[in-house]
């Protein structure tokens, strides 16, 4: 393993305007994607949408749990590629002064492909959890919750977990992106996957929770996709108090998810 140099030169324009393109692309893309499908499941009468099935409507198959699963997989790649842009463009600097140097090196593209499987397995874990909510009514056809019960909890989990020193570790990783590199480097294809791979796994670990927060408030709720998607941005590129931002959020997400707790006929 060849570990980086601390001080890279900086990319030149035409290298730096693929990647940045690359990733405006990938994110615009998936961004479409998560507004037609919102669109359509408010319009299903102008187009053959699919819906989740509910209660005793029909039983789940292969083709729903799929569906359920590139949704959610589409939209953490529109919400979370932005957020990686820094670690990407550091990858690309660093493997770049490498190929100069006639030294292993790999595609951006391998980065962040492994960068984006650790958010697939995410997904898979989301539309598991997400399945049965709509078996039991407690989801909508829409994808909102029916439960003041469901909502509060996931709010105040998400709240306390902002808290936690693993949410802590996890989002120092994600501002550090040249301090992760020297740490994990691994030269060649499957080391740029395997390092794309393992900061996916800090950043799940960052925002799974918050993540999360959709199902209260309504996973294709679109005001909510793009809040959470720029909150998770500024989390990570922004020079603020991270201590303080956490306590503020966490405090707020467990206030917000008592009040619907304080809602529920228990």
């Amino acid at each position: 393993m060849n570990t980086p140099q601390p001080h890279v030169a900086g990319l030149s324009p035409k290298d730096r305007k693929i990647v940045i393109s690359g990733l405006i692309l990938v994110t615009a893309a998936g961004w479409l994607y998560i507004l037609y499908m919102a669109w359509a499941m408010e319009n299903m009468h102008l187009v053959d949408m699919w819906m989740p099935p509910m209660g005793g409507m029909r039983a789940w198959t292969a083709w729903d749990f799929l569906m359920l699963f590139l949704m959610w997989f589409i939209m953490m790649i529109a919400m979370m590629t932005p957020s990686v842009t820094p670690m990407v463009m550091m990858f690309t600097t660093v493997s770049r002064q490498k190929k100069l140097k006639n030294q292993p090196y790999a595609s951006t593209f391998i980065f962040l492909t492994g960068y984006l499987v650790a958010w697939a397995l995410y997904s898979v874990f989301a539309s598991a959890v997400q399945w049965p909510l709509h078996g039991s009514n407690i989801l909508d056809p829409m994808m909102y919750s029916n439960s003041y019960l469901l909502s509060g909890s996931i709010l105040v989990l998400a709240g306390i977990y902002q808290w936690t020193p693993m949410k802590n570790a996890c989002l120092n990783q994600c501002r550090t992106p040249l301090g992760f590199l020297m740490a994990a480097w691994k030269d060649g294809n499957s080391g740029a996957f395997q390092m794309g791979l393992y900061h996916g796994m800090f950043c799940v670990g960052c925002c799974w929770a918050l993540m999360a927060v959709l199902l209260a408030v309504g996973v294709m709720n679109m005001l909510w996709v793009l809040l959470i998607a720029l909150f998770v941005l500024a989390e990570k590129i922004l020079p603020f108090s991270v201590a303080m931002t956490r306590a503020i959020t966490g405090t707020g997400l467990i206030v917000w998810g008592g009040y619907w707790l304080s809602l529920y006929p228990w």
